[in-house]
């Protein structure tokens, strides 16, 4: 990330105000001889032979002021001063003696020599420092997240991220969207992820949902000769949380009319170009490359490929139709795969050992393997492939001494997980560089539907509301599950940033689909009737995509966690430890909404009246 491109923008740059003249990170030798007011915090504090050294912050950065004894009134408040005090200063700006500068502060040249000082606020003792790196459990961080917040790297993202909204902004304005809200209380519809729900005291026993996404109301914009939308969207899910999941979240929200998928994917690409250029300085290469689900799949085992490596699976099961060797053999003559994952590194038994419990996890059988030494293949199975096989693999993949090749053989779709985790242990393992810094690429033609085996009925894929390829329409009622799909996400360095597809426009269609996934006219009507209301008065053909803000920020800062990048984020359980969210209501209000708590007292918080 390039900080001093971020530095150099009008966010870190404190304007005036009756107590200050000046940012603290903003002054450098073009001030030398000014008089300037400055207010922060104070950083630190040093006595350097009855001389105070102060490291005054605020959000444009920190400068250094001194405090001579002769100054008496400052010097006595400078020295009751401690960590995080509110202070203000008075002084000229003075170049710093040689020997003393520091290249690495962006104020290192210069120094505010004080004239008065006033201590604005105190602060209790810290419960960790306030500096660049933090030993602090997360726990912490969180509970204390106003102090959290003061520290660089937070602030930085911060900033970071109010940099790519507003560039997402200017790009979509110049290409004629229009930034409109949608509904924060609406109805529940079924979007993948359990609803967040809201009692009505007006309409007692019914209730809003929070919104999944704005997937409806953008949709019922299009039909509505809005023409292109968008939103910086707050969506909620009430989902399983992990690093990259929260139950409320940000995305980047737009709907085209009268598209195509290409149409979205450039636009897409387009602003994107600019986010990159405009916050990080990075010229992005577009197009982005494109690549099938059912390729992806085959050549990288997932959805979401990280690009940047290399390390594509190669088919091999014709070449095993008519092996001897079981395993291979039967897996390619029954409707299986055998695939291979070739490495140009040496693996000790014990490291295949590892690998081969990693992927019995995700539920393979099992890892076959086998090793080139210079002049021939070694491994278990070896005895077990004719030497034509082994030949054929030789010149298939040229191997190199200490090579090594992963196979798996089973149904495409364990034979994919198998590799497809393998590949991705490997990459972090053997911890190879990558070909760029920013890898995407667009994920296409996803399944229309899948079989819910515990539910025996198709559902979706994505949404409900995805097109089908106008071309396997006939396999709706003839072989759903082979549908093929309009879909399409787009993947940055292997973490999917963004979801989206054109959508069905005709409502026969729409209702089609709703009926193979199980819902009668009626429920199609009670759940779904605003939108096949307005597809029956002529919608016109749209599509959109939806990035997700806090995951595009973090990939751009580098960090592991959304947390990171989000200023008041939920814990992995869903709590906020700043603000004790959620929390029990009063009885009275309960029995406003017509709501008796039904809940077992080893779940109940302890401090939760029962109703």
């Amino acid at each position: 990330m390039d900080l001093e491109l971020l530095r150099r923008t009008s966010v870190f740059n404190a304007p005036p105000t009756a107590l200050r003249t000046h940012g603290c990170g903003g002054l450098n030798a073009e001030h030398a001889g000014e008089t300037v007011r400055l207010a922060g915090w104070v950083n630190s504090r040093r006595d350097h032979g009855g001389v105070y050294f102060l490291d005054l912050r605020d959000r444009s950065g920190v400068v250094q002021v001194v405090v001579n004894p002769e100054e008496v009134e400052a010097f006595l408040a400078a020295g009751k001063l401690g960590s995080e005090h509110v202070i203000g200063v008075e002084g000229t700006v003075r170049l710093r003696p040689e020997g003393m500068k520091n290249p690495k502060l962006p104020t290192g040249e210069v120094e505010v020599k004080a004239q008065a000082l006033k201590v604005l606020n105190t602060s209790k003792t810290l419960p960790f420092e306030v500096d660049e790196r933090t030993t602090a459990l997360e726990e912490t961080r969180l509970k204390y997240r106003f102090l959290d917040l003061r520290r660089p790297p937070m602030l930085e993202s911060l900033v970071l991220r109010h940099r790519v909204s507003q560039a997402v902004r200017r790009a979509l304005d110049g290409e004629g969207f229009l930034e409109i809200e949608t509904p924060i209380l609406t109805k529940a519809t079924p979007e993948g992820a359990r609803d967040f729900i809201v009692p009505a005291r007006l309409n007692p026993g019914n209730f809003y949902a929070l919104p999944q996404s704005p997937q409806i109301f953008k949709q019922i914009l299009m039909v509505s000769g809005v023409d292109r939308y968008f939103q910086l969207a707050r969506a909620f899910r009430d989902e399983d949380l992990r690093s990259d999941r929260q139950p409320e979240h940000t995305q980047i929200d737009l709907e085209m009319s009268f598209v195509d998928e290409s149409d979205v994917h450039s636009l897409t690409e387009r602003m994107l170009k600019t986010v990159f250029l405009e916050t990080m300085g990075s010229e992005l290469e577009t197009p982005f490359p494109r690549l099938e689900y059912a390729d992806a799949m085959q050549r990288y085992g997932s959805d979401k490929p990280d690009l940047r490596y290399g390390l594509a699976i190669e088919d091999c099961t014709e070449l095993f139709k008519d092996s001897g060797f079981k395993v291979f053999g039967e897996a390619a003559r029954n409707g299986g795969v055998v695939r291979a994952l070739s490495v140009a590194r040496e693996f000790s038994r014990a490291d295949i050992d590892k690998l081969t419990d990693l992927v019995k996890k995700g539920g393979a059988k099992g890892l076959a393997w086998l090793k080139w030494d210079g002049s021939a293949f070694s491994a278990p199975i070896v005895k077990f492939l004719e030497p034509e096989k082994l030949s054929a693999l030789k010149e298939r993949f040229q191997p190199k001494p200490g090579h090594h090749l992963f196979f798996a053989a089973d149904k495409a779709p364990a034979a994919a997980l198998c590799l497809g985790t393998l590949r991705k242990e490997l990459i972090t393992r053997l911890k190879l560089p990558p070909s760029r810094p920013w890898h995407f690429s667009w994920v296409t033609r996803f399944p229309l539907l899948e079989w819910a085996t515990e539910e025996n009925r198709w559902t979706f894929t994505h949404n409900p509301f995805t097109s089908p390829l106008e071309s396997d329409l006939p396999k709706l009622d003839s072989d759903p599950g082979a549908v093929l799909s309009h879909q399409y996400d787009l993947v940055l360095n292997g973490v999917e940033i963004a979801s989206g597809s054109m959508r069905n426009h005709r409502a026969e269609v729409q209702r089609k689909i709703l009926s193979l996934m199980g819902f009668s006219t009626e429920a199609q009507e009670a759940q779904f009737g605003l939108l096949l209301n307005a597809l029956d008065f002529g919608a016109p053909p749209h599509g959109g995509v939806a990035l997700g803000l806090d995951r595009l920020v973090a990939l751009m800062r580098g960090v592991d966690s959304i947390r990171e990048v989000i200023a008041f984020p939920k814990t992995a359980k869903g709590t906020c430890l700043l603000s004790d969210a959620p929390g029990p209501v009063d009885a009275n209000l309960l029995k406003e909404l017509h709501i008796k708590l039904d809940v077992p007292p080893t779940m109940r918080a302890p401090d939760q009246t029962a109703a």
